[in-house]
């Protein structure tokens, strides 16, 4: 397994805490030579030369020392390493999560919500073997039987010449074994990353499923490919069964190899008992490293795996890039906003969705933008919340160019109640208190009341303190429609996009829905999106998109005086509502 270099860039900010696990593992190697040391010295001297209990006494307490050491440098070497993998996969999921945000909806609406959780979540946890236990052991391998060889040429040349030739056996195997973990896992993480992707999409439209009766089929979907992961994983475990027995069989044999060579020699007197058992209780130790390094490979290979995925990710440039500081502008609160010729295509290879759309929101106004399915109204949504930039053209505010405000500013001003507000698995004020974080609990009521959802509140449970489940499960669509509203009302943002507020609304909450946007419109820019006409009557100007281009703007009455989309809509519209 090849050294990912985006891996080693996150080593670095946790090389001190590397450093002292490999130190500690470093040192425990020298306290397993005193050990051996001193334990083949106390057996030499008791059976062999018939010492006393009080002549060894010295060494068994020393013996102990070491033990005692050994046990507390070792606890030492796992505690430095999880904390090492702790800060990075801390660090890399709050870089991660910051920039899934940075991304924005567009990216997020392009991929697989299961998938990105699976990789945010378990494939970050998938990297603590990595970082807590193969990195380490790499230096480890490398040193301690370096160590223990640099102890043994000393004092028996050919058994440290046989230990010598016998190590790389383990490795070679290692890497030999090691190529097809590594393609299992690739294909096990796929595998999962595709069941986590697909069994929350069935979760989230499991009514939908009952409704149309497919909840049974997407079961037995399921249990297809829960099957295929169940055989992919135990396809891995088989190679790392398969890799544990190949490398304790090589350092069993040689550890063999090596007794059988000393015990030849001790038993003709050609080495004395002290040096020879000293050579023989390091002998199994000096292959330890190496084979501990085998085992943790397979561990890190699911990591390695799961940060192609992370790093690929976190490798996709943004649509929108913040501006340099030195041009950072704020305008005076007064926001006229202008189109002016604008063209935006989400990919290279499909149709534009805006070409050459220009149009004027004054300050105070409110302007509509109608149109059929796919016109681009909510591309011009997207462009004003800088969700994505322009490919052409511009769009400037108080003459300000929209690129050179501060994002995180500009979205300060701004207030959004998309069709399909999100609610969060939070309580009622924290999903209110979302528009603004730090409101007390007076403000976040008043909000409610202007948005008609103090009564409902007031009448469930917990009240404010009600879990509304995630997506906002446990309320109805005109209920989680009000919730919107009233963080709208408690942001307080002097510019208003409300894009299909009102829609897929029963009578009633559509009445107290137009009436809280009614109230929140009043002395704000607004600009409504709509495809129900009925909420676009009131609007200052009216801005007719088709095709991602403006084919007619005015007023209602002005814009019902010409033959052209806008009729034809309004008629329909009328139409579809005379029965």
């Amino acid at each position: 397994m090849k050294l990912d270099p985006r891996l080693l860039r996150e080593a670095r900010s946790v090389r001190w805490y590397l450093a002292l696990t490999i130190g500690a593992g470093f040192l425990a190697g020298i306290l397993t030579v005193l050990q051996a040391r001193y334990l083949s010295r106390i057996i030499d001297r008791v059976f062999l030369k018939e010492a006393a209990l009080a002549e060894v006494i010295p060494y068994l307490a020393l013996l102990l020392v070491i033990m005692a050491g050994r046990a507390l440098v070792v606890w030492g070497s796992e505690v430095s390493g999880y904390l090492a993998a702790a800060r990075v996969k801390s660090a890399l999921r709050t870089r991660l999560f910051a920039h899934i945000i940075a991304l924005g909806p567009i990216y997020v609406s392009g991929e697989r919500t299961g998938e990105l959780s699976n990789a945010a979540m378990e494939g970050i946890e998938a990297l603590e073997a990595y970082f807590r236990q193969y990195l380490p052991q790499l230096a480890l391998a490398v040193l301690v039987p370096l160590t223990y060889l640099s102890f043994v040429f000393p004092r028996d040349a050919i058994s440290g010449l046989v230990l010598l030739l016998t190590a790389p056996l383990i490795p070679i195997f290692m890497v030999l074994i090691g190529s097809l973990a590594d393609a299992l896992s690739k294909r096990q993480w796929e595998t999962l990353s595709r069941l986590s992707a697909h069994f929350l999409d069935v979760l989230q439209g499991l009514t939908t499923l009952k409704l149309l009766g497919q909840s049974r089929a997407q079961a037995r979907v399921i249990a297809a490919v829960t099957d295929r992961f169940r055989e992919t994983t135990m396809g891995v475990l088989r190679v790392a069964f398969l890799s544990a027995l190949v490398l304790e069989l090589v350092a069993t044999l040689s550890t063999a190899v090596v007794a059988v060579e000393i015990g030849l020699r001790l038993l003709y007197g050609r080495m004395d008992f002290e040096r020879a058992f000293f050579v023989l209780l390091l002998a199994p130790e000096f292959y330890i490293p190496l084979r501990t390094l085998g085992t943790r490979f397979h561990a890190a290979v699911d990591g390695v795996t799961a940060a192609a995925r992370i790093f690929e990710i976190l490798e996709t440039r943004p649509r929108v890039t913040a501006p340099p500081a030195i041009r950072s502008q704020r305008p005076q609160r007064r926001f006229h906003i202008r189109f002016e010729d604008i063209h935006c295509a989400y990919e290279e290879e499909r149709a534009p969705a805006l070409e050459g759309v220009s149009f004027y929101i004054p300050h105070g106004k409110r302007v509509a933008l109608v149109g059929p399915s796919g016109s681009g109204k909510t591309t011009v949504a997207y462009l004003l919340l800088r969700f994505i930039e322009p490919s052409r053209g511009r769009i400037t505010v108080d003459g300000i160019p929209l690129a050179d405000l501060p994002i995180a500013d500009w979205r300060r001003w701004v207030t959004w109640v998309p069709q399909h507000p999100y609610l969060f698995h939070e309580t009622i004020a924290a999903n209110i208190r979302l528009g603004r974080p730090h409101a007390s609990m007076e403000e976040v009521i008043q909000a409610a009341r202007l948005a008609h959802a103090h009564e409902f509140i007031q009448a469930l449970p917990r009240g404010y303190e009600t879990l509304v489940g995630e997506r906002g499960a446990r309320l109805s669509g005109g209920q989680a429609q009000r919730i919107a509203l009233a963080r709208a009302f408690l942001k307080d943002a002097p510019f208003l996009i409300l894009d299909e507020a009102s829609a897929h609304l029963d009578p009633e909450q559509e009445v107290l829905t137009q009436d809280a946007m009614e109230r929140l419109t009043r002395g704000r820019t607004v600009l409504i999106i709509s495809h129900r006409l009925n909420t676009i009557y009131t609007a200052d100007h009216i801005v007719v998109l088709r095709g991602g281009r403006v084919v007619e703007s005015g007023s209602h009455e002005a814009l019902l005086q010409r033959e052209g989309l806008y009729r034809r809509l309004v008629t329909a519209h009328m139409a579809g509502r005379a029965p």
